[in-house]
């Protein structure tokens, strides 16, 4: 396993980390910075900015793009607005290929408001995705499907195992491509309490499907299912043995931090939330 001490180069920092409080060009100053060598932006960060701007900046400041913050939800009540919702990601996938983003991020919805038809959400998530994959082929992006906790299941995703994220993944993707276009990002908060994670990791790396790597830790209580994420370390997470399977799955890109806190993280002045996450970066994950 890859030793992080003084090896920040080969960490992310998401820019959700900060709470989305800077405009995005005092972000990439301050991760490169602290010494990270990547970041991971949200579309809201880039709202009403040049993206080819943005883009240069984060190469004049040496830093890489470890994925582009994410979809659209595709689910919706009428086709109308599911093909709103797949124009919005076609959109999205080309900015992440002006960014020079390593992957675009999938969170792909569930039932739209309204609605209880699990099977149609999935239908749809399916039919978008297929889609996206042949703009996002043209353009030279991966697409990272990110499998949600199953809390999420009634709103933010229907994707919620690892297993689930990989067989949709193969059944738009069949075959055994040597570089597959579409494939997984594994977050921690999300998939840490999952019997099968050791299996479907080692599955994703043999099929080269591994896109991206999130951490945060899981805080007991959490007072939010949304946004009480923990800082590494301070959970119930065994960052360690992941990030191990991770890496024995040949994956070598870079660990991203990605924490949701409005509770906590989100209040802290932004340099002091860097140096927290560079510190249990370097220890503890």
């Amino acid at each position: 396993m890859r030793d992080l001490a003084n090896r920040l180069d080969l960490c992310s920092i998401n820019t959700a980390t900060l709470g989305h409080r800077e405009k995005i060009s005092t972000v990439i100053d301050a991760a490169a910075r602290h010494g990270y060598g990547a970041i991971c932006p949200w579309r809201r960060d880039l709202q009403d900015e040049n993206v080819a701007a943005i883009a240069r900046q984060i190469r004049d400041a040496r830093l890489t793009v470890s994925g582009y913050c994410r979809s659209t939800y595709f689910p919706a009540l009428t086709r109308q607005e599911l093909e709103a919702n797949i124009a919005d990601n076609i959109k999205a996938v080309t900015d992440a290929a002006t960014l020079g983003a390593a992957c675009f991020v999938l969170v792909v919805g569930s039932l739209p408001e309204g609605s209880r038809d699990l099977t149609t959400a999935r239908a749809q998530v399916e039919d978008g995705v297929s889609r996206l994959l042949e703009h996002a082929k043209k353009v030279g992006i991966r697409l990272a499907l990110e499998p949600l906790h199953p809390m999420y299941a009634g709103d933010r995703s229907c994707l919620n195992t690892l297993q689930q994220a990989l067989d949709l993944a193969e059944k738009i993707e069949p075959g055994s491509p040597s570089l597959p276009s579409l494939g997984v990002a594994v977050d921690v908060y999300h998939v840490w309490w999952d019997p099968d994670l050791a299996r479907e990791i080692t599955r994703a790396g043999k099929a080269n499907r591994l896109f991206g790597y999130h951490v945060c830790d899981w805080l007991v209580p959490t007072r939010d299912l949304l946004t009480d994420r923990g800082m590494m370390g301070d959970g119930v997470i065994d960052l360690r043995m992941i990030r191990a399977l991770m890496e024995s799955a040949n994956y070598n890109g870079p660990v991203e931090v990605e924490i949701f806190s409005s509770l906590d993280w989100w209040k802290r002045p932004m340099n002091d939330v860097l140096a927290i996450c560079s510190e249990r970066l370097q220890t503890v994950c």
